[in-house]
Parts: structure tokens; C-alpha cells; sequence
């Protein structure tokens, strides 16, 4: 059975495993070496398997771009919300082609989750231009200019659907996150996965949903690493709160934290 057939739920934990493994592998376009694509801020041409991994590159057709370890760690989080009995739903915010969201309803499907929701957060339209007046750490940034980061909603509902995962439990939330943010259809998170690559469209969401994430639950900052802004707004937001949650690394991009 092709992964786009799945039965839902898996009941056999083996089988349960291979699914997922076989839909991060398609997710990331590993399972056939999906090339990079060509016109992006990174150096990787071709495909390489070590890029990939690490999330390095823009794959031409793949339906994420964050790699096999974080795509992995988004995974092992959402089943641990799911197995240690911490409650509330799935969100990303930013989203791209949705390959990561996907694999967040896929996980609940395998699982027979029925009572928690993934929430598919973007402009759909690329990044902001930086508000360098609100935001002076955004002062340079040309991610906006970046056509191939704006994805329509309406293609990435297309790529939910082609795993048979588009149903109730998907909720797209479409607009900047300085509207969008207060208005997630949500009162309680498990698990937090930011994507905005921007200060501003990081300390957004952590402004806005980390008091609704449960006690136990996980936020994951997709660019700490990668984007000094992002990392700027991720201990802006700490110190505003007075707190020090452990980050713990995931890869040389991405680190996660739990409440």
C-alpha cells in the first residue's frame, strides 16, 4: 500500500513507524534525491544527502524544506504529546508547501488521535517586508523578495489532500501573524513549531500562544541558528517572561524547548 492509500488508524506499531518514515522521506524528496532549487540565498546545487538532512537547501518539488532531523523531531514531539497525555493541538506557524503540518495530521491519523487539531498558519504569501521601525532587528532582511517562498493556500490544502490528510482536523489560518496570532482557533497547544524566520514573525507567536501552551508542552524554533533575528527574538521574549527553559539542539538550524 502506497503512502498516499493509507488506512487510518495504524494499529500494528511497526507498520505505524514504516509509514512514517517512508512519508518523511517523500516529504523531504530524499526518495528521489528531489535537486535544490537553483535561485535561493543557499549554496547547494544538485541534491545532497547530507544537506537534506540538516535542511540546508529549498528542494525543487519536496514539500519541506526543514529536513529530515527536524521534520524527525517534529514528529517524536507530537507523538510524545500524544502518548504522554499532554494536552491541546498542533500548530505551525509558517508553513511553506505544508510538508511539516502534513506530517503533523499524518501522525494523529497513524495514532487514531481524534480529539486534537492541526493549525496551518501563513501569510501564503511569503514574508513580510521587515518593519525596521517596529522591529529594527528585521533592518536588511530580503527574504520578502523571494518568490519561491510564497506558496498559495490553495496548493498547499492540494498537497494535504494527495495523502488523503485535508479533513476537520486541519485548520488553515491565513494572514500575517501580527493579525492572525490572537485569533488562533485554539485555547490549549502541545506543541509549537515556528517557522517565521523573522523577529517579528517570531516574538509574534511566542507573544501570543505561549500561555496557551500546556504545562509539558514543546515549542520548536525552526531558525535559531540560521537567522540572528530570530534567535534575538526567541531571548527578547525569554527575558520579557523572566524565564530559562533548556534549548536543546536539533540540528545545526533548529533547537526546541519545553514548558
Amino acid at each position: 500500500m502506497s503512502i498516499q492509500q493509507q488506512r487510518f488508524p495504524i494499529e500494528n506499531e511497526a507498520e505505524r513507524r514504516k509509514y512514517l518514515l517512508d512519508l518523511e522521506a517523500t516529504l523531504t524528496g530524499t526518495d528521489i534525491q528531489d535537486p535544490a532549487l537553483p535561485s535561493t540565498p543557499m549554496s547547494v546545487r544538485g541534491f545532497d544527502a547530507k544537506a537534506r538532512e540538516s535542511g540546508l537547501d529549498w528542494p525543487t518539488t519536496a514539500l519541506t524544506m526543514v529536513g529530515s532531523r527536524r521534520l524527525r523531531n517534529f514528529r517524536r514531539v507530537i507523538e510524545y504529546a500524544v502518548t504522554g497525555g499532554i494536552p491541546g493541538d498542533i500548530i505551525e506557524t509558517g508553513v511553506w508547501r505544508g510538508g511539516a503540518s502534513i506530517l503533523a495530521r499524518a501522525v494523529l491519523a497513524a495514532h487514531g488521535v481524534r480529539d486534537r487539531k492541526v493549525i496551518v498558519a501563513d501569510s501564503f504569501e511569503g514574508l513580510p517586508p521587515p518593519n525596521a521601525t517596529a522591529w529594527p532587528a528585521d533592518h536588511g532582511s530580503r527574504l520578502h523578495e523571494y518568490s519561491d517562498l510564497a506558496v498559495p493556500l490553495e496548493q498547499v490544502q492540494a498537497n494535504f489532500r494527495k495523502f488523503g490528510l485535508l479533513d476537520e482536523q486541519v485548520v488553515f489560518l491565513k494572514g500575517w501573524f501580527r493579525d492572525t496570532m490572537p485569533t488562533v482557533p485554539s485555547e490549549q497547544l502541545a506543541v509549537i513549531r515556528l517557522d517565521g524566520d523573522m523577529y517579528e514573525s517570531t516574538i509574534d507567536p511566542l507573544t501570543h500562544l505561549y500561555d496557551r501552551l500546556s504545562p509539558g508542552g514543546w515549542v520548536i524554533v525552526d531558525d535559531y541558528w540560521a537567522v540572528e533575528a530570530c534567535r534575538l527574538a526567541v531571548h527578547d521574549f525569554f527575558a520579557q517572561r523572566g524565564i530559562e527553559p533548556k534549548l536543546r539542539q536539533i540540528d545545526a538550524i533548529g533547537v526546541y524547548f519545553r514548558k
